[in-house]
């Protein structure tokens, strides 16, 4: 008999990639619900190779796209490892709000590599 381990990586029959359950800090810059534009320093629940699951203190517009940035130290001066992550491009695919903040499933326009 094969016992499933306490933390399991899921997919989902609608995910083409398996989803992490993994909270990262990230910086959401877009558009919210009333035309303005923002930054917010927020977190993922989980992410994936096409997409992820933010949490969000604004709604953002309706099937907008946001840009996504994962703050990182400068951990070197040797140039052999980069000093960030480049912006990554999502579409807003769902969103709800659930207390005071939103959560909002986006699509990356490029699957991560």
């Amino acid at each position: 008999m094969t016992r499933q381990p306490e933390f399991a990586v899921g997919t989902d029959d609608r995910r083409n990639a398996t989803r992490l359950h993994l909270q990262v800090p990230i910086f959401v810059r877009g558009t919210d619900s009333h035309g303005d534009d923002f930054i917010e320093l927020a977190k993922t629940l989980d992410i994936s190779a096409t997409g992820a699951s933010v949490t969000l203190p604004r709604a953002p517009g309706k099937q907008g796209i946001l840009t996504l940035t994962i703050p990182t130290p400068q951990m070197s001066t040797s140039g052999l490892i980069p000093a960030a992550m480049a912006p990554m491009a999502a579409r807003v695919v769902r969103q709800k709000e659930v207390g005071d903040v939103h959560i909002v499933g986006v699509q990356f326009v490029r699957p991560l590599d």
